[in-house]
């Protein structure tokens, strides 16, 4: 048995209170790379925001990134049934309806916002979601990961050109794929284009597909609820709302695909994981991460 199945024995009100000490600790150690690096993004991005303004933010957002970290293991651990009670409230279920009933297939956006493992087994009930998926480096909790993602049946593809290949046949077969699209991409996959008014190194994964099979394109978020009861879904027409996403000129549907991201995170500033180097990759904005 893996080590970390300990946290489904684990109570969730126990993990929460571990997870706002490391959060308490983080933020009050002037070295902290998690906070150091939301300081940075959050300032980048909410410029008109004052000194103190910005430093509440911040320190929620650091709570919030390790309640997700710690959340996560125990959605990991647990069976799927306790995963798909922790949605309270779900917004635009339509919306989501609609869009997997569509021949062309559907690509659900959902960025590094709130937390997505408790809404993958949610997603789950709806079909069989095509996901890329990237090795994570521990084997202890990789191997916990896959556990977890095996008893959903989710298809998950490596972060290659075969991904990529069966995310394009999924979507051309009227299937739904899941895409993060606001990692940093190598050079190769991305292009530089505008996120929070600054040039970004940007994934074209997501655009391109929309290009080539004009399948319906939805976001999706899943953040805590204000109580900290559950988490709740938002589900938003993200081709209704931006139609620049299905532009055959790269550069334009990509600018879209930052504007979507953009929108959710304005909605929710605090639940966004800000304390990753997302405007690394870029000339622009090599120096930003340099003491």
């Amino acid at each position: 048995m893996n080590i970390l199945s300990i946290f489904r024995y684990t109570p969730e009100n126990t993990i929460k209170t571990i997870a706002k000490i490391i959060a308490k600790l983080v933020n009050t150690q002037k070295t902290s790379g998690m906070l150091w690096k939301t300081r940075i993004n959050l300032s980048i991005c909410y410029p008109h925001l004052s000194d103190e303004e910005l430093e509440i933010l911040a320190k929620k957002s650091v709570i919030n990134q390790c309640m997700n970290y710690a959340e996560s293991l125990k959605c990991w651990a647990m069976p799927t049934d306790w995963n798909i009670k922790q949605i309270k409230k779900v917004s635009g279920l339509d919306i989501l309806k609609d869009a997997l009933a569509d021949p062309t297939g559907a690509l659900i956006i959902t960025p590094h916002l709130g937390n997505w493992e408790i809404m993958n087994p949610w997603v789950r009930q709806y079909g069989t979601p095509t996901i890329m998926y990237k090795p994570i480096k521990n084997k202890t909790i990789e191997n916990f990961v896959l556990s977890s993602r095996e008893r959903l049946n989710t298809t998950m593809v490596p972060t290659d050109a075969s991904g990529v290949k069966a995310l394009f046949k999924n979507l051309k077969q009227g299937g739904f794929s899941v895409i993060l699209p606001d990692h940093v991409p190598d050079p190769s996959g991305g292009i530089v284009a505008p996120f929070f008014g600054v040039n970004t190194l940007t994934s074209t994964l997501a655009p391109k597909l929309t290009q080539k099979t004009k399948c319906r394109v939805i976001s999706m978020i899943c953040v805590r609820s204000k109580n900290e009861d559950g988490y709740d879904i938002y589900i938003e027409d993200a081709g209704l709302q931006y139609p620049e996403l299905y532009d055959q000129d790269i550069n334009t549907s990509t600018t879209a695909m930052n504007k979507v991201v953009e929108g959710l995170i304005n909605q929710f500033p605090e639940h966004y994981m800000w304390g990753y180097k997302r405007f690394r990759g870029s000339e622009e904005t090599e120096e930003l991460y340099k003491n």
